[in-house]
């Protein structure tokens, strides 16, 4: 059998970072907004290169026979790579541009430094001399581990001293600046700095400064990806230490003349790849604090509050309505302080003995952690997992696990070679010596910071056969089982990856009887090879597929016209908006009795194979039916939807009728009008 083509995961990635970046391009997104999405494709670019790029440089010296094992090209794909991202950087500049232009017609000005006036300058010199020049220490290239990962710095020619380098204090002092004068004037501290120069450095003339920002390789996360325990250990051995720490892209300001260029990359021993042209400001990122609460409407989004969930938010025992119902919440649609209120009246019901919860990542301080800790001041036995892995949150996850260990809790970390990556929890009680289990199991992260800005669903359930087998899970994780037996949820890395096989498979018999025959599914990313082999499968079988990926996809869909006899397209949209699409929810046609499962696993093989990831069915009619209406408005949506083609274009879903639907939007009025009218 003919291997089927996938697209490159790294380089599709790119693409889905180009859908934020052509956020940030709409003119129907308000500008302030366009600088946030400005922000999140900076942002997601300098972890791509923390991370993804820094595999291919570190895997480029393995040798080629474990290489291959992975199926990798490291320079090839690193080339692609780098020729992607400078033609995006191209459109970022130009986008940042005309942003800032008709910021400037609205009233909102980023200043130059030739444009200050006399008042300006005076009050600029001030706060130099006050808060500032404390924080600017120079430092040269005779140590180059001084150069942190992500800082921003002015690279600094005089007459006569070698290279000077200055840290911009923006994490200490903000990167813009509040001008005296007529509202909404600031300056970036970049140029207040620059402004300045010849005061850090006394009796030397400045020639020019240039800024500059370095990536520094994360270490090597080979785990999450590879299934080959035995070959991972043997690249690491290979490798002989994992080079974290190390240069792996130096962003320079493109006006900086080619020898001082050519000095900095000798002093750090930096690649010509290494070496990325930019615009004159670094580290845009920032523009996420750059947030004007006195601006006009026209500039932000219109607010959307939260509205509250129509049973949990208002009855006094959320046990005994869960117990007569299943319950379903939508975030950030409707409000957190749901799964807030299920853990604190869990840690002060004296009938509550047990609280079992999966943290993956933990809010810095939250109404959740601060329930935990007040079950454990009443006497509760409590069971935490938490993920010490969680890349970038293990420093906060771990302060907090030592936190709730002090306080009694019996805190678990990460299973060897497994994440765990599910978001459950199980609530015990005993009442009149009967046994009770409330059950909750999401899409999201149990963060309320999150839960405004992430997509996400869950269920509160008290179904005996669901938290039952939940229960299961966690004796997996406090390694009392071994194998859970499950019938209803799917469980990775046990049971996931061959239901959905069985499920997709009963879609093709189905279609081959003349069934009716569909798949509609949500998720973040689609890369797993066995999962895409048959979906494509099923549609050549004539099973209708719907897909809405959000990030990455390696399936290559046929075009319409390539598509010939009973065989269906496939067809994947992605939407980015105001909200982050995070939920993954699985709907099979299964011949008329529909089966839908939400949860925490995206069709990628470290979420079948390598994670612990809990996905639950839908058994509620009504759940149901929400869920499925919610669904259907995301795969209608006509206004931000982007088409995933063979050839990445990411062009814009065509519209074929007069009604045009945003479905974050949508859903909201959905709710809304629906509990509105219920009531």
């Amino acid at each position: 059998m003919k291997k089927q083509p996938l697209k490159h995961r790294d380089i599709n990635w790119l693409y889905f970072n180009e859908r934020v970046l052509l956020e940030a391009q709409c003119k129907d997104t308000p500008l302030l907004e366009r600088l946030k999405f400005l922000a999140i494709f900076s942002s997601n670019l300098d972890e791509f290169f923390k991370v993804r790029v820094s595999q291919l440089r570190q895997l480029k010296d393995v040798e080629k026979s474990l290489r291959r094992k992975l199926a990798l090209k490291g320079n090839k794909t690193l080339k692609q790579i780098l020729s992607t991202v400078a033609e995006q950087q191209r459109l970022f500049g130009k986008v940042i541009e005309e942003t800032l232009t008709e910021l400037r017609d609205k009233g909102v000005f980023l200043r130059e430094i030739q444009e200050l006036d006399p008042e300006q300058h005076r009050f600029l010199q001030e706060l130099f001399n006050r808060e500032i020049k404390e924080q600017c220490q120079l430092l040269d290239f005779s140590n180059p581990r001084l150069i942190k990962d992500g800082a921003l710095y002015l690279v600094i020619e005089t007459a006569s001293l070698p290279l000077q380098i200055v840290e911009i204090p923006s994490k200490q002092i903000g990167r813009f600046i509040a001008l005296p004068g007529i509202q909404h004037n600031y300056i970036y501290l970049d140029n207040v700095v620059r402004l300045f120069l010849s005061e850090l450095i006394p009796n030397e003339k400045v020639l020019g400064s240039y800024s500059i920002k370095i990536s520094r390789d994360a270490e090597l996360y080979l785990d999450d990806d590879y299934t080959d325990t035995q070959l991972v250990e043997k690249i690491y051995d290979s490798l002989g230490q994992r080079k974290s720490g190390q240069p792996t892209r130096l962003l320079f300001d493109a006006a900086m003349p080619a020898a001082m260029q050519q000095q900095i990359q000798k002093a750090l021993d930096l690649g010509p790849v290494d070496m990325v042209a930019g615009g004159r400001y670094h580290n845009l990122s920032d523009f996420f604090e750059f947030d004007i609460e006195s601006a006009g409407p026209e500039l932000k989004y219109n607010p959307l509050e939260p509205l509250p969930h129509p049973v949990l938010s208002t009855c006094k025992d959320m046990f005994k309505a869960i117990q007569g119902k299943d319950q379903l919440v939508h975030f950030p649609y409707q409000q957190f302080d749901t799964v807030e209120r299920f853990i604190a009246q869990a840690a002060q019901d004296d009938k509550v003995n047990s609280i079992k919860i999966s943290l993956y990542r933990i809010a810095k301080t939250s109404a959740l952690t601060d329930s935990i800790l007040k079950a454990l001041e009443n006497g509760k036995e409590v069971l935490l997992f938490v993920e010490a892995q969680a890349r970038f949150d293990e420093a906060n996850n771990i302060k907090w696990g030592r936190t709730f260990e002090d306080a009694g809790a019996k805190v678990l970390y990460s299973v060897p070679n497994i994440k765990v990556h599910s978001k459950i929890a199980l609530v015990t009680r005993i009442v009149n010596e009967q046994v009770e289990h409330y059950a909750y199991i999401g899409t999201g992260n149990f963060n309320a910071k999150t839960a405004r800005i992430y997509c996400d669903h869950g269920l509160f359930t008290a179904h005996n056969k669901i938290t039952s087998e939940l229960n299961q899970v966690f004796e997996v994780l406090e390694r009392k089982l071994i194998i859970p037996k499950t019938k209803k949820l799917l469980v990775s890395p046990f049971s996931t990856r061959n239901t959905f096989m069985e499920l997709i498979q009963n879609e093709i018999t189905n279609a081959e009887k003349g069934l009716p025959a569909r798949i509609t599914a949500k998720m973040n990313s689609l890369e797993d090879t066995k999962m895409i082999t048959a979906i494509e499968a099923a549609s050549k079988a004539g099973v209708e597929v719907r897909l809405l990926v959000r990030g990455f996809c390696r399936l290559i869909p046929k075009e319409p016209h390539e598509v010939k006899g009973k065989e269906k397209p496939i067809y994947i949209t992605s939407i980015i908006d105001r909200f982050l699409e995070h939920g993954r929810i699985y709907l099979f046609e299964n011949g008329g009795k529909e089966k839908m499962y939400i949860g925490s696993a995206d069709w990628m093989t470290r979420n079948l194979d390598r994670r612990i990831e809990v996905l639950t069915p839908i058994l509620d009619k009504d759940v149901f039916e929400e869920l499925k209406d919610i669904l259907q408005l995301q795969m209608a949506d006509n206004f931000k939807a982007r088409v995933l083609d063979a050839n990445d274009t990411n062009r814009k879903v065509q519209v074929d009728t007069d009604r045009s639907i945003r479905s974050q939007y949508a859903i909201y009025n959905y709710l809304k009008n629906k509990y509105n009218a219920e009531s």
